[in-house]
Protein backbone atom coordinates (compact mmCIF):
# COMPACT_ATOMS: atom_id res chain seq x y z
CA UNK A 1 0.00 0.00 0.00
CA UNK A 2 1.26 3.42 -0.82
CA UNK A 3 0.51 6.65 1.43
CA UNK A 4 1.30 10.33 0.04
CA UNK A 5 1.77 12.88 2.99
CA UNK A 6 1.14 16.35 2.08
CA UNK A 7 1.51 19.80 2.83
CA UNK A 8 3.79 19.00 5.57
CA UNK A 9 7.20 20.78 7.17
CA UNK A 10 9.52 18.16 6.40
CA UNK A 11 12.97 17.60 8.38
CA UNK A 12 15.10 15.23 6.74
CA UNK A 13 17.65 15.00 9.40
CA UNK A 14 19.74 17.48 8.05
CA UNK A 15 17.23 20.29 6.48
CA UNK A 16 13.73 21.22 6.86
CA UNK A 17 11.39 20.89 3.35
CA UNK A 18 8.51 23.71 3.20
CA UNK A 19 4.96 22.17 1.75
CA UNK A 20 6.71 18.79 1.28
CA UNK A 21 5.38 15.18 0.35
CA UNK A 22 6.32 11.98 1.86
CA UNK A 23 5.53 9.00 0.03
CA UNK A 24 5.30 5.50 2.08
CA UNK A 25 5.51 2.50 0.28
CA UNK A 26 4.77 -0.23 2.70
CA UNK A 27 7.26 -0.01 5.50
CA UNK A 28 9.45 2.28 3.77
CA UNK A 29 9.72 6.08 1.90
CA UNK A 30 9.51 6.19 -1.17
CA UNK A 31 9.94 9.84 -1.93
CA UNK A 32 11.11 13.49 -0.13
CA UNK A 33 10.60 16.54 -2.30
CA UNK A 34 8.61 19.49 -2.93
CA UNK A 35 5.97 20.33 -5.74
CA UNK A 36 5.54 16.55 -6.74
CA UNK A 37 2.72 15.00 -8.26
CA UNK A 38 0.72 12.11 -6.77
CA UNK A 39 1.47 9.33 -8.53
CA UNK A 40 -1.40 6.99 -9.59
CA UNK A 41 -0.57 3.89 -7.77
CA UNK A 42 -1.39 5.83 -4.49
CA UNK A 43 -3.66 4.51 -2.51
CA UNK A 44 -4.07 7.42 0.17
CA UNK A 45 -3.17 11.45 0.34
CA UNK A 46 -3.51 13.03 3.49
CA UNK A 47 -3.13 16.82 4.06
CA UNK A 48 -0.89 17.52 6.91
CA UNK A 49 -2.07 21.00 7.17
CA UNK A 50 1.71 22.33 7.52
CA UNK A 51 2.29 20.38 10.67
CA UNK A 52 6.03 19.41 10.94
CA UNK A 53 7.44 16.06 9.75
CA UNK A 54 9.92 14.67 11.69
CA UNK A 55 12.20 11.55 12.30
CA UNK A 56 10.99 9.11 14.76
CA UNK A 57 12.63 9.23 17.84
CA UNK A 58 14.71 6.57 19.04
CA UNK A 59 15.49 6.43 22.94
CA UNK A 60 17.85 3.54 24.00
CA UNK A 61 17.06 3.68 27.99
CA UNK A 62 13.44 2.48 28.54
CA UNK A 63 12.87 1.50 31.66
CA UNK A 64 9.43 1.24 31.75
CA UNK A 65 6.01 3.44 31.23
CA UNK A 66 2.01 2.95 30.97
CA UNK A 67 2.32 2.06 34.40
CA UNK A 68 4.71 -0.76 33.22
CA UNK A 69 8.24 -1.71 34.82
CA UNK A 70 10.18 -3.72 32.25
CA UNK A 71 11.71 -5.59 35.66
CA UNK A 72 8.19 -6.33 36.78
CA UNK A 73 6.18 -7.14 33.66
CA UNK A 74 8.85 -9.33 31.48
CA UNK A 75 6.20 -10.32 28.90
CA UNK A 76 5.32 -9.39 25.13
CA UNK A 77 2.26 -7.52 26.91
CA UNK A 78 4.64 -5.34 29.27
CA UNK A 79 6.79 -5.00 26.31
CA UNK A 80 3.79 -4.03 24.54
CA UNK A 81 2.58 -1.61 27.35
CA UNK A 82 5.69 0.23 27.38
CA UNK A 83 6.34 0.85 23.84
CA UNK A 84 2.53 2.38 23.01
CA UNK A 85 3.25 4.26 26.37
CA UNK A 86 5.74 6.14 24.58
CA UNK A 87 4.57 6.18 20.97
CA UNK A 88 2.45 8.89 22.59
CA UNK A 89 5.44 11.26 22.91
CA UNK A 90 7.23 10.10 19.57
CA UNK A 91 9.43 7.46 20.64
CA UNK A 92 9.18 5.08 17.18
CA UNK A 93 11.96 2.82 18.28
CA UNK A 94 13.71 1.82 21.79
CA UNK A 95 15.26 -0.45 23.57
CA UNK A 96 13.40 -1.24 26.57
CA UNK A 97 15.70 -1.71 29.54
CA UNK A 98 15.98 -4.24 32.51
CA UNK A 99 18.32 -3.16 35.16
CA UNK A 100 19.84 -5.20 37.68
CA UNK A 101 18.05 -8.08 38.70
CA UNK A 102 18.35 -11.78 39.39
CA UNK A 103 19.42 -14.44 36.84
CA UNK A 104 15.90 -15.55 35.97
CA UNK A 105 14.64 -12.07 35.76
CA UNK A 106 17.07 -11.47 32.74
CA UNK A 107 16.94 -14.65 31.35
CA UNK A 108 12.84 -13.88 31.24
CA UNK A 109 13.59 -9.90 29.40
CA UNK A 110 15.67 -11.49 26.87
CA UNK A 111 13.28 -14.51 25.98
CA UNK A 112 10.31 -11.72 25.88
CA UNK A 113 12.48 -9.52 23.88
CA UNK A 114 13.51 -12.42 21.04
CA UNK A 115 9.09 -13.04 21.04
CA UNK A 116 8.65 -8.90 20.39
CA UNK A 117 11.74 -9.23 17.92
CA UNK A 118 10.55 -12.47 16.22
CA UNK A 119 6.62 -11.17 16.00
CA UNK A 120 7.79 -7.79 14.57
CA UNK A 121 6.49 -5.42 18.04
CA UNK A 122 6.35 -1.96 16.38
CA UNK A 123 9.36 -0.17 17.41
CA UNK A 124 11.13 -2.44 19.30
CA UNK A 125 14.54 -1.97 18.50
CA UNK A 126 16.03 -4.81 21.19
CA UNK A 127 17.29 -4.99 24.85
CA UNK A 128 19.49 -2.68 27.19
CA UNK A 129 20.93 -4.82 30.19
CA UNK A 130 21.90 -2.15 32.70
CA UNK A 131 23.63 -4.39 35.07
CA UNK A 132 24.26 -6.29 37.10
CA UNK A 133 27.84 -6.20 36.49
CA UNK A 134 27.88 -2.86 37.97
CA UNK A 135 30.28 -0.85 40.46
CA UNK A 136 28.56 -1.45 43.94
CA UNK A 137 30.03 2.45 45.00
CA UNK A 138 27.87 4.23 42.36
CA UNK A 139 24.78 2.15 42.57
CA UNK A 140 22.53 4.39 42.48
CA UNK A 141 18.75 2.85 42.59
CA UNK A 142 19.94 -0.86 41.87
CA UNK A 143 19.96 -3.28 44.39
CA UNK A 144 23.32 -3.95 46.49
CA UNK A 145 22.53 -7.45 46.60
CA UNK A 146 21.72 -8.04 43.33
CA UNK A 147 25.20 -6.47 41.94
CA UNK A 148 27.62 -9.05 41.38
CA UNK A 149 30.54 -10.42 39.24
CA UNK A 150 30.04 -12.11 35.80
CA UNK A 151 29.05 -15.39 35.87
CA UNK A 152 30.75 -18.36 33.48
CA UNK A 153 28.45 -18.34 30.92
CA UNK A 154 27.37 -14.63 31.04
CA UNK A 155 28.80 -13.94 27.73
CA UNK A 156 26.40 -16.43 26.28
CA UNK A 157 23.23 -15.06 28.04
CA UNK A 158 23.89 -11.24 26.49
CA UNK A 159 24.83 -12.24 23.41
CA UNK A 160 21.53 -14.35 22.88
CA UNK A 161 19.22 -12.34 21.71
CA UNK A 162 19.20 -12.90 18.17
CA UNK A 163 17.80 -10.40 15.06
CA UNK A 164 17.78 -7.18 17.05
CA UNK A 165 20.46 -5.29 18.95
CA UNK A 166 21.68 -5.85 22.56
CA UNK A 167 23.37 -3.00 25.07
CA UNK A 168 24.90 -3.79 28.13
CA UNK A 169 25.93 -1.32 30.85
CA UNK A 170 29.13 -2.52 32.70
CA UNK A 171 31.44 -1.11 35.29
CA UNK A 172 34.94 -1.71 33.33
CA UNK A 173 36.94 -1.59 36.62
CA UNK A 174 34.98 -4.52 38.25
CA UNK A 175 35.21 -6.73 35.08
CA UNK A 176 38.18 -8.88 33.96
CA UNK A 177 40.18 -8.09 30.68
CA UNK A 178 38.63 -8.83 27.66
CA UNK A 179 35.39 -9.79 28.33
CA UNK A 180 34.18 -6.15 26.68
CA UNK A 181 36.23 -7.17 23.86
CA UNK A 182 34.39 -10.84 23.67
CA UNK A 183 31.20 -9.02 24.11
CA UNK A 184 31.83 -6.33 21.25
CA UNK A 185 33.19 -9.44 18.80
CA UNK A 186 29.75 -11.44 19.60
CA UNK A 187 27.66 -8.33 18.05
CA UNK A 188 26.98 -6.56 21.40
CA UNK A 189 26.94 -2.83 22.54
CA UNK A 190 28.63 -2.03 25.44
CA UNK A 191 28.29 1.18 27.68
CA UNK A 192 30.24 2.21 31.20
CA UNK A 193 27.69 3.35 33.77
CA UNK A 194 27.31 3.11 37.51
CA UNK A 195 31.50 2.58 37.66
CA UNK A 196 33.70 3.73 39.59
CA UNK A 197 36.81 3.43 37.89
CA UNK A 198 39.45 6.17 36.89
CA UNK A 199 40.52 7.36 33.57
CA UNK A 200 42.86 4.58 32.38
CA UNK A 201 40.05 1.84 33.25
CA UNK A 202 38.64 3.93 30.46
CA UNK A 203 41.61 4.24 28.39
CA UNK A 204 41.66 -0.01 28.41
CA UNK A 205 37.76 -0.33 27.73
CA UNK A 206 37.91 1.91 24.66
CA UNK A 207 40.70 -0.40 23.11
CA UNK A 208 38.33 -3.08 23.49
CA UNK A 209 35.59 -1.61 22.14
CA UNK A 210 33.49 0.32 24.55
CA UNK A 211 31.28 2.99 22.53
CA UNK A 212 29.25 4.54 25.06
CA UNK A 213 28.40 6.16 28.65
CA UNK A 214 25.05 5.53 30.00
CA UNK A 215 23.12 9.10 31.20
CA UNK A 216 26.60 10.76 31.29
CA UNK A 217 27.88 12.39 35.05
CA UNK A 218 24.80 10.22 36.42
CA UNK A 219 26.41 6.94 38.72
CA UNK A 220 29.89 7.50 37.64
CA UNK A 221 33.03 9.16 38.84
CA UNK A 222 33.25 13.35 37.85
CA UNK A 223 36.18 14.68 36.09
CA UNK A 224 38.60 16.29 38.46
CA UNK A 225 41.74 18.21 38.07
CA UNK A 226 44.07 15.57 38.50
CA UNK A 227 41.73 12.42 37.66
CA UNK A 228 39.36 13.04 34.78
CA UNK A 229 37.15 10.28 35.54
CA UNK A 230 34.54 8.49 33.83
CA UNK A 231 33.26 12.04 32.64
CA UNK A 232 36.75 12.94 31.45
CA UNK A 233 37.05 10.17 29.67
CA UNK A 234 33.84 10.21 28.21
CA UNK A 235 34.02 13.93 26.86
CA UNK A 236 38.40 13.14 25.37
CA UNK A 237 37.16 10.65 23.92
CA UNK A 238 36.10 11.24 19.52
CA UNK A 239 34.62 7.73 18.91
CA UNK A 240 31.97 6.89 22.28
CA UNK A 241 28.41 8.27 22.48
CA UNK A 242 26.56 9.64 25.54
CA UNK A 243 23.41 9.65 26.79
CA UNK A 244 22.09 12.82 28.44
CA UNK A 245 18.58 12.67 30.65
CA UNK A 246 17.63 16.09 30.07
CA UNK A 247 15.15 17.08 32.59
CA UNK A 248 16.57 19.66 34.38
CA UNK A 249 17.20 17.27 37.91
CA UNK A 250 19.65 14.65 36.91
CA UNK A 251 22.73 17.00 35.52
CA UNK A 252 22.63 20.93 35.65
CA UNK A 253 21.70 22.27 32.36
CA UNK A 254 25.52 24.82 32.42
CA UNK A 255 26.72 21.24 33.40
CA UNK A 256 25.23 19.98 30.23
CA UNK A 257 25.56 22.87 27.83
CA UNK A 258 29.46 22.61 28.95
CA UNK A 259 29.52 19.25 28.26
CA UNK A 260 27.98 19.36 25.03
CA UNK A 261 30.51 21.86 23.55
CA UNK A 262 33.13 19.53 24.65
CA UNK A 263 32.16 16.44 23.13
CA UNK A 264 32.78 15.82 19.40
CA UNK A 265 29.45 16.48 17.22
CA UNK A 266 26.96 14.17 16.61
CA UNK A 267 27.92 11.95 19.85
CA UNK A 268 26.00 13.43 22.05
CA UNK A 269 22.05 11.54 22.26
CA UNK A 270 18.91 11.93 23.90
CA UNK A 271 17.68 9.84 26.58
CA UNK A 272 14.60 9.79 28.67
CA UNK A 273 15.77 6.59 31.68
CA UNK A 274 12.06 6.58 31.67
CA UNK A 275 9.87 4.98 34.47
CA UNK A 276 6.36 3.32 34.62
CA UNK A 277 4.68 6.78 35.53
CA UNK A 278 5.28 8.15 31.81
CA UNK A 279 1.99 7.57 29.63
CA UNK A 280 0.62 6.52 33.15
CA UNK A 281 -2.01 8.06 35.73
CA UNK A 282 0.14 6.47 38.18
CA UNK A 283 2.02 9.09 40.35
CA UNK A 284 4.00 5.78 41.87
CA UNK A 285 5.38 2.56 41.43
CA UNK A 286 7.37 -0.15 42.85
CA UNK A 287 10.69 -0.92 42.25
CA UNK A 288 13.15 -3.75 44.75
CA UNK A 289 9.33 -3.84 47.10
CA UNK A 290 10.04 0.19 47.44
CA UNK A 291 7.65 2.79 46.28
CA UNK A 292 9.08 4.76 44.07
CA UNK A 293 7.16 8.42 43.45
CA UNK A 294 6.94 10.83 40.60
CA UNK A 295 6.34 14.60 41.88
CA UNK A 296 6.63 17.44 39.96
CA UNK A 297 8.71 15.38 36.56
CA UNK A 298 11.15 13.58 39.15
CA UNK A 299 11.08 10.24 40.27
CA UNK A 300 12.35 9.50 43.79
CA UNK A 301 12.63 7.00 46.55
CA UNK A 302 11.16 8.29 49.43
CA UNK A 303 14.43 9.07 50.94
CA UNK A 304 14.82 11.15 47.85
CA UNK A 305 17.39 8.92 45.95
CA UNK A 306 16.94 10.03 41.95
CA UNK A 307 15.18 6.51 40.25
CA UNK A 308 15.09 6.45 36.52
CA UNK A 309 12.88 9.77 35.20
CA UNK A 310 9.33 10.52 34.60
CA UNK A 311 10.47 11.77 30.93
CA UNK A 312 9.43 11.34 27.74
CA UNK A 313 11.55 11.93 24.67
CA UNK A 314 9.19 15.07 23.18
CA UNK A 315 9.92 16.61 26.42
CA UNK A 316 13.82 15.81 26.23
CA UNK A 317 13.50 17.40 22.74
CA UNK A 318 12.19 20.87 24.06
CA UNK A 319 13.85 20.63 27.19
CA UNK A 320 17.12 21.01 25.05
CA UNK A 321 15.80 23.63 23.27
CA UNK A 322 14.71 25.40 26.29
CA UNK A 323 16.98 24.31 28.79
CA UNK A 324 20.07 23.84 26.43
CA UNK A 325 19.97 26.41 24.05
CA UNK A 326 19.79 23.96 21.31
CA UNK A 327 19.03 24.38 17.76
CA UNK A 328 15.92 22.64 17.63
CA UNK A 329 17.25 20.81 14.28
CA UNK A 330 19.97 19.58 16.79
CA UNK A 331 17.67 18.48 19.55
CA UNK A 332 15.80 16.54 16.69
CA UNK A 333 19.52 14.89 15.68
CA UNK A 334 20.23 13.74 19.33
CA UNK A 335 17.02 12.39 19.68
CA UNK A 336 16.70 10.45 16.11
CA UNK A 337 20.01 10.60 13.73
CA UNK A 338 22.56 10.37 16.54
CA UNK A 339 20.96 7.32 18.42
CA UNK A 340 20.48 5.47 15.45
CA UNK A 341 24.16 5.62 14.52
CA UNK A 342 25.38 4.66 17.67
CA UNK A 343 23.11 1.16 17.21
CA UNK A 344 24.69 0.85 13.87
CA UNK A 345 20.69 1.70 12.05
CA UNK A 346 22.43 5.38 10.83
CA UNK A 347 21.25 3.94 7.17
CA UNK A 348 17.81 2.97 8.12
CA UNK A 349 16.54 5.40 10.84
CA UNK A 350 17.09 9.00 11.46
CA UNK A 351 16.46 10.48 8.49
CA UNK A 352 13.28 10.78 6.42
CA UNK A 353 14.98 10.17 2.73
CA UNK A 354 14.36 7.63 -0.09
CA UNK A 355 14.74 4.11 1.00
CA UNK A 356 14.78 4.77 4.73
CA UNK A 357 11.90 2.85 7.09
CA UNK A 358 9.13 5.45 7.97
CA UNK A 359 9.64 6.26 11.20
CA UNK A 360 8.30 9.27 11.68
CA UNK A 361 6.45 11.41 14.10
CA UNK A 362 3.82 14.36 13.49
CA UNK A 363 4.76 17.97 15.78
CA UNK A 364 2.27 21.10 15.94
CA UNK A 365 4.51 24.28 16.48
CA UNK A 366 4.72 23.82 20.19
CA UNK A 367 6.52 20.33 20.60
CA UNK A 368 3.71 18.64 21.07
CA UNK A 369 2.81 14.79 18.72
CA UNK A 370 -0.07 15.02 17.48
CA UNK A 371 0.85 11.60 15.25
CA UNK A 372 3.08 8.49 14.87
CA UNK A 373 4.56 6.22 12.23
CA UNK A 374 6.70 2.91 12.85
CA UNK A 375 7.87 1.20 9.45
CA UNK A 376 4.87 2.92 7.87
CA UNK A 377 2.14 1.95 10.34
CA UNK A 378 -0.13 4.70 11.37
CA UNK A 379 -0.06 3.64 14.59
CA UNK A 380 -3.09 5.74 15.91
CA UNK A 381 -1.98 7.47 18.89
CA UNK A 382 -4.43 8.63 21.37
CA UNK A 383 -4.71 12.64 20.64
CA UNK A 384 -5.09 15.02 17.60
CA UNK A 385 -5.11 14.44 14.39
CA UNK A 386 -4.61 16.46 11.52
Amino acid sequence: MKTALTNAQVFTGEEWLGAATVIINGAVIDYVGQEVSIPDDVNLVRDLHGAKLVPGFIDVQVNGGGGVMFNQDTSPTGLRRIAQAHRRYGTTGMLPTLITDDRPVMEAAISAMQGAVDNNEPGILGIHLEGPYLNQIRKGVHQEDKIRSMESDALDLLSSLKGAKTLVTLAPEKNTSGVIRQLVERGVLVAAGHTAGVYADYQSAFSEGLSCFTHLFNAMTPMDSREPGAVGAALDDDNSWCGLIVDGYHVHPATLRNAIKAKKHGKMMLVTDAMATVGSDEDFFELYGQKIYSREGRCTTEDGVLAGAHLDMASAVQNSVDMLNLSHDEALRMASLYPANFLGLGGELGRIEKGYRASMVLLDDAGRVLETWVDGRDTEMDGLKV
